[in-house]
């Protein structure tokens, strides 16, 4: 009964929530506007960690927060690739990630969208010259766009993708035109 007594006059003990960067909720907006007029719908991310320290992905997860609170700008993660319209990859890739992560890719929908976020993704950062590294992102899978930092900040990311998709719509609309062999237009 004490318990009780006590949750009922010690009330909500939290912190208020304070805003998020007013520049990641300006973004986050052009962001959703830009993938619904893209895709329709939501955008689905399939995040890829290619042996990465984890940074980068704390700072993933807090897009998640409810400060950045991506969903309601129309991006979610999704469980396979082949339900994903982005690849969004982390650290350097380790031999033993070099495997997975090209079938990860080849796994994804065409045209294939990727996202190589932090500098281990785009250049090894401090792990270049590692025994356990095959190299960067971009010599095992095309990459799109790279976000640099170490590790980027959630706004950094959020960017990055808003100018990724500026270069996914080009290449989908380039790939519309292309034809098949046989002389058929897609």
């Amino acid at each position: 009964m004490q318990l009780f007594w006590k949750i009922w006059n010690t009330g909500m003990v939290t912190e208020l929530l304070q805003a998020g960067d007013p520049a990641a909720i300006d973004i986050g907006h052009a962001l959703e506007y830009r993938i619904k007029r893209l895709f329709g719908r939501a955008l689905a991310i399939r995040e890829v960690d290619a042996g990465s320290c984890n940074g980068c992905e704390l700072e993933i997860t807090g897009l998640t927060s409810p400060v950045y609170d991506m969903e309601r700008f129309g991006m979610h993660f999704v469980a396979s690739p082949r339900h994903a319209d982005m690849l969004l990859v982390t650290g350097p890739v380790t031999r033993n990630m070099e495997i997975p992560l090209r079938r990860t890719y080849e796994a994804a929908a065409s045209p294939k969208f990727v996202v190589a976020v932090g500098d281990c993704a785009k250049t090894c950062g401090v792990f270049k010259d590692s025994y356990a590294v095959v190299g960067p992102v971009d010599r095992i899978i095309p990459v799109d766009i790279s976000i640099a930092g170490c590790p980027p900040e959630p706004t950094d990311i959020l960017r990055g993708i808003l100018e990724g998709l500026d270069r996914f719509s080009h290449k989908r609309n380039t790939a519309a035109l292309t034809p098949e062999p046989g002389g058929a237009v897609r």
